[in-house]
Parts: structure tokens; C-alpha cells; sequence
């Protein structure tokens, strides 16, 4: 069984981001908050305001622990940005990357918690080296550090599959449109082609570039009517330029 899955905030500075973080915790299946030296969430403030549906459950429910708590209770992933360390300076060397991290923690039984700093300066050298692990997102060298929000919604928007039980995607493949339907379809390209005087040497290869398009496509059937179908009216009013003039349909 996948564990349960916390997040706590450390010592954050605006009540703004905690409610962001809430509010991605409720996108992504985490219920449990966590809050280190909390600043003031007022009901009718900037928290609330921020987190959207989860100031109805994730934001009224947050605790207030402390670091020591959260050591002794949960198996801990620090969060923190890239840092060029290497295995000579370990405190912030070896961390995975959201996208490793599900993975390594299908494995562990105990409760887990995912633990965000402070807006500016982040975690310390010395809460991080008393975590067990470190979690860093891979950005741009150039501006490698990201806002506190952002950070937590893409760490837990990778931990999805640990945490949401039935995500909203489609059920199924895509049903792709059958044959005759696609056929349809490149019968009007063709006629549209002829329509507009595209140059006769290079009809068959306006015609074959098509078909590789919509074969990697791979549309809907749905899609594919209305292709046709745009075609198919575009193609009228070229072959009758009267009902263009006079306003009228095919």
C-alpha cells in the first residue's frame, strides 16, 4: 500500500502561499497540513482566500507542530532547489527529483511527509540535515528557484498517482474515427484542392501530406465530420460563388 502522504510548511512568511499549498494538496489528494511557526490564518484573509475548496477541509484541519514532531513521526522529504552539491557535500546531496520521488516511496511503509521552507531562503543546511530525504526540481541554471506555491504544486502533482485515488482522465483509448469516416474526409480535401486550382502536379503530394497528418493524429470521428464538413461548405460556395455573394449555405 502507498503511504499517507502529509505536507508540512516551514516557518512560512505570508499566509497567501499556505493557502496556495492547501489549495494543491486538495488538487492532488493530500488532506494532511502540517504548519511549522505558522503565521496567522485568519478565516477572512489572505489563506483562505487563496485555497480555493480546500479552506473547506485541508485549511481548517492544518496542525501546528514542530520540526522535532515531524522527525520523529514521519519518514521526511525536504524540498529544496538544485544545488550543484555532490557527494563531497552530502547535506543537500543525494536528492531525487519529483518524478523519481513516487517511485521510491511506493516502497516505504511508514506515514510520509513532504516538507516546504520558507518563501526566501528555504530550508536550512541544518533542518535539512536532520530529514530523510531531499527532493529538488530541476530548473533553469539561470533562475533555478522557484515560488513556494509553484514548488508544492509540482512536487504533489508528481506524487498523483500515490495520493488520488481515481484521477479525472478519459476513460479509455481514444476511439479514433473509423476508416470510411477518414476517407470521407480526404474525398472533400481533394475536391477542395481541385476548387481553389491548386496546381495539378502537386495535388497528390498536398493529398499525401494530409494523410500523414491526420494518420499521426489519429482525430476523433467526431472531429473528422467536422473537417469534412467545413470543407464540404467552403467547397459550395467556391464551385457556386453566387451563394457567397447572396449569403447563402450549400
Amino acid at each position: 500500500m502507498p503511504p499517507d502522504i502529509s505536507v508540512a510548511v516551514v516557518d512560512a512568511e505570508t499566509p497567501g502561499n499556505v493557502g496556495t499549498i492547501a489549495r494543491a494538496m486538495k488538487n492532488f489528494g493530500c488532506s494532511d497540513l502540517l504548519l511549522v511557526d505558522p503565521p496567522p490564518l485568519d478565516p477572512e484573509g489572505e489563506a483562505y482566500g487563496m485555497a480555493g475548496h480546500a479552506r473547506e477541509d485541508v485549511l481548517p484541519t492544518a496542525r501546528e507542530v514542530t520540526l522535532d514532531h515531524l522527525v520523529e513521526n514521519y519518514h521526511t522529504v525536504g524540498c529544496t532547489a538544485v544545488t550543484n552539491e555532490d557527494a563531497r557535500k552530502h547535506v543537500r546531496y543525494p536528492f531525487r527529483t519529483p518524478a523519481d520521488l513516487a517511485d521510491s516511496l511506493r516502497d516505504v511503509t511508514a506515514d510520509t511527509c513532504i516538507v516546504f521552507g520558507r518563501e526566501r531562503v528555504g530550508l536550512t543546511n541544518e533542518e535539512l540535515g536532520r530529514l530523510d530525504e531531499v527532493c529538488a526540481i530541476p530548473a533553469s541554471a539561470d533562475y533555478p528557484v522557484l515560488n513556494l506555491g509553484q514548488a508544492a504544486t509540482v512536487v504533489l502533482y508528481e506524487l498523483r498517482e500515490l495520493t488520488v485515488a481515481d484521477t479525472q482522465l478519459p476513460d479509455g483509448p481514444i476511439e479514433r474515427a473509423d476508416e470510411a469516416e477518414l476517407e470521407g474526409l480526404h474525398e472533400e480535401f481533394a475536391r477542395y484542392l481541385r476548387s481553389v486550382n491548386h496546381p495539378e502536379e502537386k495535388q497528390p503530394k498536398a493529398r499525401r501530406l494530409l494523410r500523414r497528418v491526420l494518420g499521426r493524429a489519429h482525430p476523433t470521428g467526431r472531429e473528422a465530420r467536422t473537417l469534412r464538413g467545413i470543407l464540404r461548405r467552403g467547397n459550395g460556395l467556391l464551385e457556386h460563388p453566387e451563394r457567397l455573394r447572396d449569403g447563402e449555405d450549400e
